[in-house]
């Protein structure tokens, strides 16, 4: 495991699992991350660069209703309720068409504070500029990043295809990066 600047443990290999190693290398903590325009799971533009202003959790993934992704995004909405990913914006990625990701989003309950864009066509153009684009199965790695307001790469995790990411890294690369929790939801009142 390798340590970022801001001190969050970052793993130095992908479990063996590497993208092709004719894309470039993921970014790097300290570097802008790429910009891109992507249609998001109701069919409209969302460009990357629009979400400056606040931090942005980059999630790129295999396959949305798969059960490490949806276990993964069901912990994301846990922190979500219980205030650890405050005025974060969440926006997963994968290779999905925008209508199985609307579906998925819908299905899984998952909160406004997460969005998602299909890498589906020109398929995985977005996940090979990133380097996380898995070409011998066609779908991206396990990769996330952490932005800052103005679209800085502050924490960054890949994993391999079947290693799910761990969501307490999250929230401590977010904590690092300033943003401080917010207070839990109020929990319904017993009838």
């Amino acid at each position: 495991m390798t340590v970022a600047p801001d001190g969050v443990g970052v793993p130095a290999a992908v479990s063996g699992v590497t993208a092709s190693s004719d894309l470039p290398a993921p970014p790097a903590v300290g570097e802008l991350a790429p910009d891109f325009t992507l249609e998001d799971q109701y069919g409209r533009p969302v460009t990357l660069s629009a979400l400056r202003g606040q931090p942005v959790l980059l999630i790129f993934f295999p396959h949305a209703f798969s059960p490490i992704c949806t276990a993964e995004f069901d912990e994301l909405t846990e922190q979500e309720e219980v205030g650890a990913l405050r005025g974060v914006q969440m926006l997963g990625v994968s290779c999905d068409p925008a209508e199985a990701l609307r579906e998925f989003a819908e299905g899984e309950d998952l909160p406004a504070s997460c969005r998602f864009a299909s890498d589906f066509w020109p398929h995985g153009e977005v996940s090979r500029r990133y380097g996380v684009f898995f070409a011998p199965r066609g779908f991206p790695l396990r990769a996330s990043f952490l932005l800052d307001a103005d679209g800085v790469v502050r924490w960054s995790v890949v994993n391999g295809p079947g290693e799910a990411r761990g969501t307490q890294a999250y929230v401590a690369a977010l904590r690092a990066l300033g943003v401080p929790p917010r207070a839990p939801r109020p929990a319904d009142p017993l009838p």
